[in-house]
């Protein structure tokens, strides 16, 4: 159970975008807990949460990038130890499949196609840590559609 009163209201967010369809209202709250947790100084955890959320209610791919590439560096400054304190039923290494899956859909939509593959392979090679649940179904079957745009074999 998240017990981290930044991730609970990422969370929120996340829902407003996801089960609401409320995007316009998720990127206000995102770039509010942006400013309020310091931006990319604040802990990395939140960071790459946040960015990572932020990516997804982007217009234009270019910002969605950039954003995801916020969170994927932060996530390399995050611990299992401060998931675990934050209440985050996943490891670290469980975050970097969704990352670089993004990352990949990205360069993809972008046409840079060598880089979208770079990050798809990064994203394949690290899928084992996702478990057989519904978020690991998710990615997996993101990784399945982003297979067959870039030609590559899962």
């Amino acid at each position: 159970m998240i017990t981290d009163p930044t991730m609970t209201r990422i969370g929120q967010g996340v829902e407003l975008h996801h089960q609401q369809g409320q995007r316009g209202a998720a990127r206000d709250l995102f770039a509010q807990i942006w400013d309020d947790i310091g931006g990319e100084q604040g802990d990395p955890l939140h960071v790459c949460v946040l960015a990572h959320s932020m990516a997804d209610v982007q217009d234009d791919v270019h910002q969605e990038l950039m954003w995801d590439l916020r969170a994927l560096a932060a996530a390399d400054l995050v611990t299992d130890e401060r998931v675990a304190q934050a209440g985050v039923p996943l490891s670290v290494a469980g975050l970097y499949p969704s990352l670089h899956l993004n990352v990949s859909e990205c360069y993809r939509k972008l046409g840079d196609l060598d880089r979208a593959r770079e990050h798809f392979r990064q994203a394949r090679a690290r899928i084992g840590a996702l478990g057989d649940d519904e978020y690991g179904r998710l990615i997996k079957g993101g990784l399945e559609r982003l297979a067959e745009q870039l030609g590559e074999a899962v």
